[in-house]
């Protein structure tokens, strides 16, 4: 069922990463961001925060973020993908550089770096959030069983954030990781499927954004859904076209929405053309995120472009 073809839309973003030299001709930074010259932090960072692609919620969060903070201006937003900003943050700590990323969690890279985020005192990224399960109009009276696990699906950040580091950590697909996740958690999917009935090869599609993070919840879902004799589709898509998708009726679900913050104004368009099931997982955040060697713990530190 590739009906997203008919939106006219691709399932992605891809972007050429430009690094941003750290310490200026490449020379290594000896402090770690701990000079007592602010300026020389924000000269090595060249007063660029390294994000990720420019659909994303969070993107939104951090352009606000720098328009808000009087410190921030003159700063600026480098919009690449997720995987280049990855592969900067990757590259800072190894030399334990100076680096200020677009981070959030549940994210493999919490449990693979020693990372913090800046405290956000004007509260421009929100807080913590939920991830939210919404479904199109018409889907419990269609497909009442997947309409129940779907609504019973609620899950822990560490659970997620499981998925995602096997893959990367094993470097096996993340579908991989998920099935294995499914299978080593019988007494939690029970707790989503309990007492609902096998169903013969009906067809649901889900709808999800591409990022690691939200792949995890929908290709477990696509596995306790293959389990219960449906025939799943994934269909990954731009945070817009999530939301989208579901009124239409063009997917049957999502399960990627970070809400009230980070989607929230695609909900607040949409929201009387769904059905909102709540929360699957509670105790998200999104921030400037640092690795946990710099001597910085707030947005406010970050020095002022002279």
């Amino acid at each position: 069922m590739n009906k997203f073809k008919k939106l006219g839309l691709t399932a992605g973003l891809s972007f050429t990463l430009l690094l941003a030299a750290c310490g200026g001709s490449g020379e290594t930074s000896s402090d770690n961001g701990q000079s007592s010259n602010d300026n020389d932090l924000g000269e090595s960072l060249d007063y660029t925060i390294t994000g990720i692609e420019p659909g994303a919620g969070i993107t939104g969060q951090a352009k606000n973020t720098l328009a808000e903070y009087e410190n921030l201006e003159g700063w600026e937003l480098q919009e690449s993908s997720t995987a280049g900003m990855l592969g900067a943050l990757e590259s800072a700590i190894k030399n334990e550089e100076p680096i200020v990323i677009l981070g959030w969690t549940p994210h493999w890279m919490f449990s693979a770096y020693d990372l913090k985020f800046l405290e956000d005192p004007k509260g421009t990224f929100g807080g913590a959030e939920d991830i939210q399960t919404i479904a199109r109009i018409g889907l419990e009276e269609d497909l009442p069983e997947a309409y129940t696990i779907l609504d019973r699906f609620h899950w822990e950040p560490a659970d997620m954030e499981s998925v995602m580091f096997e893959s990367e950590e094993n470097d096996i697909p993340i579908e991989e990781a998920a099935k294995n996740w499914v299978e080593q958690n019988p007494d939690k999917v029970k707790e989503w499927t309990d007492g609902v009935e096998k169903v013969n090869g009906e067809e649901i599609e889900l709808v999800t954004t591409q990022w690691d993070s939200e792949l995890a919840f929908v290709y477990v879902m696509e596995e306790v859904l293959s389990q219960h004799g449906f025939d799943v589709s994934i269909t990954p898509v731009d945070p817009a076209v999530v939301f989208q998708a579901i009124a239409t009726g063009e997917g049957d679900a999502s399960l990627a929405p970070w809400l009230p913050s980070t989607h929230g104004a695609f909900y607040e368009e949409y929201k009387e053309d769904i059905v909102d099931l709540g929360p699957n997982l509670t105790g998200t955040q999104n921030g400037f995120t640092v690795p946990a060697y710099m001597d910085i713990d707030s947005i406010e530190d970050l020095p002022a472009k002279k």
